[in-house]
């Protein structure tokens, strides 16, 4: 991918956090005028809803880039992109927890200094982008997480998708 391939794509995934940010204002307004009884928010939710959801999903399809850091066995970076990278489906020990350095020792092992290619698939409380990531031979890092055994699959959101379920 050429420079300003990247960076365009980089601006897009920035773009995309602003509107999250500006959604959960929203959802507050929303939250406020519900409890206070105004008869505002449906119409509102829904109007915001079709104007932002279709650029925001358009948005944050893909990206791609190189790991510049491993956060623990389920959460990276890529090199300048600010949100952090969680793995969608996959559910590793947090560092401190029993299992934790493993995981976290098994995500650098796949994946550091690699260019991956991540689809994004949502972003969550922590403004962190979710995403299905590969390794440059297509492997996905999840389903390897998983078959070391470092980590689960994160049913709930997967839905059986690695089919351990």
């Amino acid at each position: 991918m050429s420079f300003s391939c990247k960076k365009v794509e980089l601006q897009l995934v920035a773009n995309a956090a602003m509107m999250t940010k500006g959604l959960m204002m929203i959802r507050d307004f929303l939250v406020a005028s519900i409890r206070s009884g105004r008869r505002i928010a449906p119409v509102f939710l829904m109007a915001v809803s079709v104007v932002l959801a279709g650029p925001l999903a358009a948005e944050t399809r893909s990206v791609s880039g190189k790991v510049s850091r491993v956060t623990d066995g389920d959460t990276f970076h890529l090199s300048g992109l600010d949100p952090a990278i969680r793995v969608w489906g996959l559910d590793a020990p947090e560092r401190k927890q029993a299992g934790g350095s493993e995981a976290t020792r098994a995500m650098r092992s796949l994946i550091s200094g690699a260019t991956l290619d991540c689809q994004v698939r949502d972003i969550d409380r922590y403004h962190r982008l979710v995403a299905q990531r590969f390794l440059p031979d297509g492997r996905d890092i999840a389903a390897e997480m998983i078959y070391m055994g470092v980590a689960t699959e994160y049913c709930r959101y997967s839905r059986g998708y690695y089919r351990t379920c």
